[in-house]
């Protein structure tokens, strides 16, 4: 046999090279990943230092929550009660995303300065850990400059989970960021993670009521999860919804309210990331009718501003808004997930909210448009009725403490994407 003849490897000498390649490309990401490490931890450093620059917003009286014997926290005033939603803050917490991120965080406090309100919440994605939009898989890092934020700040507010908040290949799960947002040192953050034998973390309800002890409104916060049926990594859009063991929590909570309030079962709004199915089925058929009002369906304000006028929603639905209309408790509901929809409908007599998005990073060019940019205004009367109403950011009333960009204020996002 020729010298030149090739020695064929044996099984053991193949296994031998393969654990040679293997070993070189995990040495190779873990270089990448402590050289992305490195430089988020200046990025994030930057942005907190910003942070602490902040002034603490000013309240003549701001209004104090306590826990009652039933764990509930619970605020009361015999006055208006008003709530901010922000949602899809879309904080990368990574090299890449650190400019956008402060844009985010200037955003927020500027309006939440104006606004003065009561209670924000945070209908989901305040993370937004996506490594080749962020720079990082570290998801504590975008909770930790905003849950920062508003202890700076001052004001009290409650995170709902988004699909984005706690992603499959995120180092920290969403049992870890609920410990995150439980810590003492955040004083104003009002989560509670929740009964362990109901689905998802932060099921929980927040009670608003009078000098006479009398519940005027309760908030409900839910979690409505992130992926199903194998769609692990979410891309191809698989959304979850609220479970039906999380349907049977609220029943017997409303309930048991209901039992300790006179009898009376409370008013409630209800807080959460991905829309129900039936945020789909009110708008098409709005849609359906040349966007006219129908027997079911009555407009409020805003718009749908995704793809074809799309509402992103899951497949599944275990009979949250059945429950709903049953009890008779819950007058409206709020949620994110779709950054370019914003609008508020009546569907079969109960009010259904998209909020203003924040998001600066996860919309390719997004950080360039500011129509669908701001926050939703809840007023919350002493009777338990409500009002709900947008704020775009790009007012003069909001102001910044770092200069706002420049962005288009006209046409749609889409149309301009795609030329």
């Amino acid at each position: 046999m020729s010298k030149k003849d090739k020695v064929k490897k044996t099984p053991k000498q193949k296994f031998k090279v393969f654990l040679k390649v293997l070993l070189i490309i995990i040495l190779i990401l873990a270089v990448l990943s402590g050289i992305m490490a490195c430089v988020s931890v200046v990025g994030n450093k930057s942005n907190g230092n910003f942070i602490s620059t902040l002034e603490t917003v000013s309240y003549e009286n701001q209004l104090e929550p306590v826990k009652d014997d039933k764990g509930f926290y619970t605020f009361t005033t015999d006055n208006n009660f008003k709530v901010v939603q922000l949602t899809d803050v879309h904080i990368g917490g990574g090299f890449m995303s650190t400019q956008k991120d402060s844009m985010a965080i200037n955003a927020v406090a500027a309006m939440l300065s104006a606004e003065k309100p009561d209670l924000v919440v945070v209908t989901g994605d305040i993370a937004y850990p996506v490594p080749f939009q962020a720079g990082t898989f570290n998801n504590k890092s975008s909770a930790s400059l905003f849950a920062d934020l508003m202890e700076k700040l001052g004001v009290y507010w409650v995170p709902v989970f988004g699909n984005h908040d706690t992603e499959a290949y995120s180092y920290f799960s969403r049992k870890q960021i609920s410990d995150f947002y439980s810590q003492d040192k955040y004083a104003h953050c009002l989560f509670q993670a929740g009964s362990e034998d109901v689905d998802g973390y932060g099921n929980q309800i927040i009670n608003i009521k009078n000098s006479k002890g009398e519940i005027t409104q309760s908030l409900v916060m839910l979690d409505s999860h992130s992926y199903v049926d194998g769609d692990y990594l979410g891309i191809m859009w698989k959304y979850d919804t609220i479970h039906e063991n999380q349907v049977k929590w609220y029943e017997d909570t409303l309930n048991e309210l209901k039992a300790d309030n006179n009898n009376i079962m409370p008013k409630s709004l209800a807080f959460f990331h991905i829309a129900i199915p039936e945020y789909k089925e009110a708008w098409d058929e709005y849609k359906a009718n040349n966007f006219a009002d129908t027997d079911n369906v009555k407009y409020v304000y805003g718009t749908a501003a995704e793809k074809e006028y799309s509402v992103y929603t899951s497949e599944h639905n275990y009979g949250f808004f059945d429950k709903v209309q049953e009890l008779g408790s819950t007058q409206g509901m709020f949620c994110g997930h779709d950054h370019l929809n914003n609008f508020s409908i009546n569907y079969k007599g109960v009010r259904l909210s998209y909020g203003y998005s924040i998001d600066y990073l996860a919309y390719t060019g997004i950080m360039k448009f500011g129509l669908q940019r701001g926050c939703t205004v809840i007023d919350i009367a002493p009777d338990g009725s409500f009002n709900s109403h947008l704020e775009n950011y790009y007012q003069d009333k909001y102001a910044a403490a770092k200069e706002k960009e420049q962005v288009e204020l006209k046409g749609n996002y889409y149309s301009e994407m795609d030329k």
